[in-house]
């Protein structure tokens, strides 16, 4: 490629996403002194970034992490949000966290995932559900797992290196190595260690 052909290319998809990204890094930390937030100068913020803290919660955000477009995370209260390094979160990925969400290093988020640390409670039939509260469950998703797109994991923690299918609704925990599809999600499949594969599955 002639080099004056080269420089669109480069203000397109290298050098001007990674200056818009930078910017991005510092306006979130100049409006989230309140907050405890780091961020890892090797990490990307795409277009979209949004992080809301009215509290004192924290978001750590590894080494290497792509975060690449329409990303939203919201902490209430003293939540943590943790993000390992080299995670990928591809297009309109939702995190929402109260308690803590823990998510390892190397992982996948799929587009439109959605991770949150509770559930509406509803059963009280005299009460709105908008005043019956919520019950809440820290979420931990074990390194190197892929949660693939438009899934919704809901107070539920992920083992390591676990596949999770499109479109599944993850609200019980996932072992390590395991391949969990459908709504509510169900392993039906494990590809890990023998000696680490869980007798329950043997009996299913």
């Amino acid at each position: 490629m002639p080099n004056w052909r080269r420089v669109p290319w480069r203000l397109t998809h290298l050098d001007g996403p990674r200056q818009l990204s930078r910017l991005r890094r510092l306006y979130v930390r100049a409006t989230h002194g309140h907050a405890r937030v780091t961020i890892a100068p090797s990490a990307f913020l795409g277009p979209r970034f949004a992080l809301i803290i009215p509290g004192h919660g924290t978001l750590t955000i590894g080494e290497h992490v792509d975060i690449r477009r329409g990303f939203t995370c919201e902490i209430s209260g003293s939540g943590r949000v943790t993000i390992g390094d080299r995670t990928i979160c591809t297009h309109d990925a939702l995190i929402q966290c109260t308690t803590s969400i823990d998510i390892g290093a190397d992982c996948i988020l799929g587009q439109s995932c959605m991770i949150v640390d509770g559930d509406h409670r509803f059963r009280d039939p005299d009460t709105p559900i908008l005043a019956q509260g919520y019950n809440y469950k820290p979420v931990s998703i074990g390194a190197g797992t892929c949660i693939t797109s438009k899934c919704s994991i809901i107070g539920a923690s992920i083992g390591e290196r676990s596949f999770i299918g499109a479109n599944a609704v993850v609200t019980k925990d996932i072992p390590s190595y395991c391949l969990a599809v459908g709504s509510p999600a169900k392993v039906v499949d494990y590809f890990g260690p023998p000696e680490q594969r869980p007798g329950w599955l043997e009996r299913d």
